[in-house]
């Protein structure tokens, strides 16, 4: 969903660098990470707090990485070829080797080349392969996995027999997913409704949010969702303790709820307790906590429904994190905002900003993915 290259946009951190929409290749992307290293989830082979890096560091030398995710204290990337790779904390399996050891640098997940896109959650992923099926394996604690149980796996697990699946977004125990077809479908943990149901009940399989057809992306983060619809409106359901489903008030919905009456939303990312969005003209907006000034309006005050970040018309992909914001233009600079803890920012310190900053004179820059649920990003440029 960029502004430059509309439909080479796969999911949330997740872009297909090498292809615009015409089909001629175009980038061959080198994958960086900044912030926290505490377990080696930044992938330069070091891990522990002296380890931070407070600006963006290249993990090897390759330049065939295709999709990325930024979990719990870890991170995924997918190639080129479609193999799939993986670093950082592994504690519950989350990292798919079959093991619960810790990586520092990419490792891996067996020997197959269909992986497409993937997801991260609280020690928990997800992956969708080339054919359409759906992947998940980690901590499986309130059946977050999808697979009808509660046990945990350490190596990808099919989700079904389904051949239809399209986009994957995981929040902190529980997914959304949507299909081909632009239906929508949740599993997992359901306490503040975030799965959309219209109840607080948990499920251990997917199950269709509605009956609707429309579904076109979805950003998921501790306790709420956000989605966009093919006509362009957005919406956003669960808790709302800070205004993060940007409807004027506090008050927590268990089915989607629209957010105003503009049909121009192009682009999301649910942080934790707080929204960015980007409109169809190029326009920045933001929306709920704002205790570190991430969301980008020069203050500390929270929002309860959706305010404008400055004048410019030249935002493309946003990326909210646990309290910071990393936002790429369309003229390839990255531009950061909030919490400046273990150098997440990327800008050479751990100072706090609440309007953006940007990162470097580098205007290669491709995607981004910053993690809701911790300190670390890693993002592709070209």
């Amino acid at each position: 969903m960029s502004l430059r290259y509309t439909g080479a946009w796969l999911q949330d951190g997740a872009f297909n660098p090498l292809t615009a929409p015409t089909g001629t290749p175009i980038y061959s992307p080198y994958l960086y990470g900044w912030g926290s290293n505490s377990v080696g989830q930044l992938g330069l082979g070091t891990s522990g707090s002296p380890n931070n890096k407070s600006s963006p560091n290249q993990v090897g030398t390759l330049t065939n990485w295709l999709a990325i995710s930024a979990g719990y204290y870890n991170s995924m990337a997918v190639k080129t070829d479609n193999t799939l790779w993986a670093w950082g904390a592994n504690n519950n399996g989350q990292l798919g080797t079959g093991n619960t050891t810790y990586f520092s640098s990419p490792k891996q997940i067996g020997a197959l080349t269909n992986w497409l896109t993937i997801a991260s959650g609280r020690y928990f992923s997800a992956a969708v392969k080339t054919d359409g099926t759906l992947w998940t394996w980690g901590n499986n604690t309130n059946a977050q996995l999808g697979l009808g149980n509660f046990t945990y796996y350490s190596s990808p697990k099919q989700v079904g027999s389904g051949t239809t699946w399209s986009k994957i977004s995981a929040g902190w125990q529980f997914c959304l997913a949507i299909k081909t077809d632009n239906t929508l479908w949740g599993w997992g943990k359901n306490t503040y409704g975030q799965l959309g149901f219209n109840n607080t009940a948990a499920y251990s399989s997917p199950v269709q949010v509605g009956a609707l057809t429309n579904w076109l992306n979805v950003s998921s983060s501790q306790y709420y969702s956000v989605a966009i619809k093919t006509n362009g409106t957005i919406w956003s359901w669960g808790q709302n303790s800070s205004g993060e489903l940007g409807l004027g008030n506090t008050t927590n919905y268990s089915s989607p709820k629209q957010i105003g009456a503009l049909t121009s939303w192009l682009n999301i990312s649910a942080g934790r307790y707080f929204v960015l969005a980007v409109r169809t003209n190029g326009t920045l907006w933001a929306w709920g906590n704002n205790g570190y000034g991430q969301l980008g309006t020069s203050n500390q005050y929270n929002y309860s429904s959706p305010k404008q970040i400055g004048a410019l018309t030249t935002w493309s992909s946003v990326g909210a994190g646990f309290t910071n914001s990393s936002v790429i233009k369309t003229d390839g600079t990255l531009w950061t905002w909030g919490r400046g803890f273990a150098g997440i920012n990327g800008i050479g310190n751990v100072t706090n900003y609440s309007s953006p900053k940007q990162v470097g004179a580098v205007t290669t820059w491709l995607t981004l993915a910053p993690n809701y649920k911790g300190y670390h990003t890693i993002a592709l440029q070209y």
